[in-house]
């Protein structure tokens, strides 16, 4: 359909060659480097590579592919096992002063023997993170999913391999000295870091490295979590920018492999044990059990967007306090610190700290919390995490995720069995929904979150009002705010994604990659023969007519000398053209081309800028058909 699109495209500009070319897949057009004669040329970003040197690009069938994303997963259980012993040695040092690798973060551990000193173990923790993060790996900073998916969509899926060994000990650090973060963030980035650094080694096209990007990053979530289905699904949902059999299978055969060493290392078990999944259901859920799912629902979508603005203003807030990144780390850890300790002393346990499965087993084991400690739970994770992660914590949001629907589902759970007391309400079963749904929520991965928490479980009991109160915190999410807990720092940097990143492989390269700088602005009224002399000794083939501070058009310079005895006389007002859309030079390619088809446009006009009303010199370059042809050729038949 696409190239049935630009072969019309381009006969209708009197490109029939190129056309032809397309039709019947002769060799590809060669990409010139186009020079730009305008001084407009929006200056680069700091986090934009460098211009690699010509290197030939390999592509490998899809079985050598699978082959290489079998390797990956072996590689990426082996990253797994590694990080979790690290975590475990990193807690036993920092809480209790011993070297061992035993640690069970299901169970709630006794106090530490440092008493009230330990309020300051987050801290130090925290300035080694720093430390490692800035000496190291910028990268390895937050909770890792979000620059993975800037990885694929602005650096043609490139992670450095650097990034795999500091994510591992910076992560581990903040982890097992308290800071209220979870390891599915930090393995997904480090797994990503090794396809990506495998697939840069063999010199592989973009598809490719992003495809095994995607497979590192399945591959690290299912050894970590004992669950290949989610990990292949995460993949497919927030990461592969096209699903086809020569993108998904790879990622399979890393996920399948990753799980089966994982399953050696860690063994069979589930990641939580839920006792009442043993029991079989004997009949279809009460009408007033599921309408307070969807309750349930409701709520966890906008706990959602709760956890996603607070993570956002803390990551904004902390970065603008005064000092540098090693004072804004200590005032974040002290206050985690100093939360952890007060729950230890109200509660018994340092329930905020760490990856928090222990509180979360303990809700699934049925063991009575009440209505106001599951409450208070609730809302400090929230906190907890929010603050750990904007004072420069490195580690991930789905665990956190999981504890917060945990508690407001058991919240709902013990509510409802009150107010219900012959419909045998559970809080467990209302827990083990609320985490799928806040998930599912926060992080818009719906089908990940149903297929993990079944996996992670093993309860096959909830899920019909899984899947119920999943879609509709989804929904309600989405109502409130568009973006997700991993794309919302995205945009924030200025470097948003596609909100649809289902597309063909090659549409994912960035705009400013494909459009031509090749263009003049002149004035609207500028006479036509003057018009020609100002471009014709230059190569210039596009014009954009200035009205003012107005962009008022465009002028395909090509066509106009072959009618430059009957425009004689005229200005280029006469001639301009505005079939055209306004696109920022930070989006996609298929962002663009989805904007042009949706208008019936056949031009867009690419330009820098902060969202006000584009002005001429705003322009950086345009995207005709030609631009979009080279790149169907050279990408999809090349």
């Amino acid at each position: 359909m696409l190239e049935h699109f630009l072969l019309l495209s381009c006969r209708s500009r009197g490109l029939e060659c190129l056309g032809a070319r397309i039709q019947k897949n002769t060799q590809p057009v060669k990409r010139w480097p186009i020079m730009s004669v305008s001084e407009q040329s929006s200056p680069s970003s700091p986090e934009d590579d460098a211009i690699a040197p010509d290197v030939q690009e390999r592509d490998f069938s899809v079985p050598v592919l699978c082959l290489i994303a079998f390797v990956i997963g072996i590689v990426a259980a082996i990253g797994a096992v590694f990080f979790r012993y690290l975590i475990s040695i990193v807690h036993n040092l920092f809480y209790y002063g011993t070297f061992s690798t035993v640690y069970d973060a299901n169970q709630f551990e006794p106090a530490s023997p440092l008493g009230p000193l330990v309020i300051l173990v987050p801290v130090v923790g925290g300035l080694i993170v720093v430390w490692l993060v800035r000496t190291f790996a910028p990268e390895a900073k937050g909770h890792g999913v979000p620059e993975v998916m800037f990885a694929i969509y602005h650096k043609k899926g490139d992670v450095r391999g650097i990034v795999a060994l500091v994510k591992s000990f910076a992560s581990a650090i903040s982890i097992g000295s308290g800071a209220s973060v979870g390891r599915e963030g930090p393995i997904i980035q480090i797994g990503a870091s090794f396809g990506s650094t495998i697939a840069r080694a063999l010199n592989l096209v973009r598809w490719q490295k992003i495809t095994l990007l995607s497979a590192g990053a399945g591959a690290g979530i299912a050894a970590t979590f004992n669950t290949p289905l989610g990990g292949v699904l995460f993949a497919v949902e927030m990461l592969l920018p096209e699903v086809s059999n020569r993108t998904f299978l790879p990622v399979v055969v890393a996920t399948a492999t990753a799980t089966y060493a994982g399953r050696i290392a860690f063994g069979l078990d589930p990641a939580f044990i839920v006792p009442l999944s043993a029991e079989k259901a004997i009949e279809a859920i009460d009408p007033v059990q599921l309408g307070a799912y969807a309750v349930l629902g409701v709520l966890a979508g906008v706990a959602s967007w709760m956890f996603i603005r607070t993570l956002a203003w803390c990551e904004d807030v902390f970065p603008k306090l005064p000092g540098n990144d090693y004072t804004q780390n200590i005032i974040g850890m002290l206050m985690i610190g100093i939360m952890s300790y007060l729950f230890l002393l109200t509660t018994g346990h340092y329930h905020t700290a760490g990856v928090g499965y222990a509180t979360i087993q303990d809700i699934l084991n049925a063991n009575p919390y009440a209505i106001m400690l599951l409450g208070i739970l609730f809302l400090a994770k929230i906190v907890a995490t929010s603050i750990s992660l904007g004072s420069g914590a490195s580690g991930g949001v789905f665990s956190p995720s999981l504890f917060i629907g945990a508690t407001l589902g058991g919240m709902v759970g013990v509510i409802c069995s009150q107010l219900f007391p012959n419909s045998d309400f559970t809080m467990v079963e209302f827990a083990l929904v609320g985490m799928g749904a806040l998930v599912g929520g926060a992080t818009g991965a719906s089908m990940t979150a149903i297929v993990m928490i079944f996996e992670m479980t093993r309860d096959y009991n909830v899920i019909v009002p899984l899947v119920l109160a999943v879609a509709i915190a989804v929904g309600v999410r989405r109502w409130l705010i568009k973006d997700n807990i991993y794309t919302v720092k995205l945009r924030h940097r200025g470097r948003p994604i596609p909100m649809d990143r289902h597309t063909n492989m090659y549409l994912v390269q960035p705009i400013k990659e494909v459009m031509a700088k090749n263009f003049k602005i002149l004035p609207v009224d500028t006479p036509i023969q003057e018009a020609l002399a100002a471009v014709g000794e230059d190569g210039t083939t596009h014009i954009i007519a200035a009205d003012g501070a107005r962009i008022a058009g465009y002028v395909r310079f090509g066509t106009i000398p072959y009618q430059a005895d009957r425009l004689a006389g005229q200005t280029l007002r006469g001639v301009l053209s505005s079939d055209y859309v306004i696109a920022p030079s930070t989006n996609i390619m298929n962002s663009v081309i989805t904007r042009m088809n949706s208008r019936r446009r056949s031009y867009a006009i690419i330009v820098s800028g902060d969202g006000r009303i584009p002005r001429p010199d705003d322009v950086v370059g345009v995207v005709d058909s030609k631009e979009i042809a080279e790149v169907v050729v050279s990408n999809h038949y090349g």
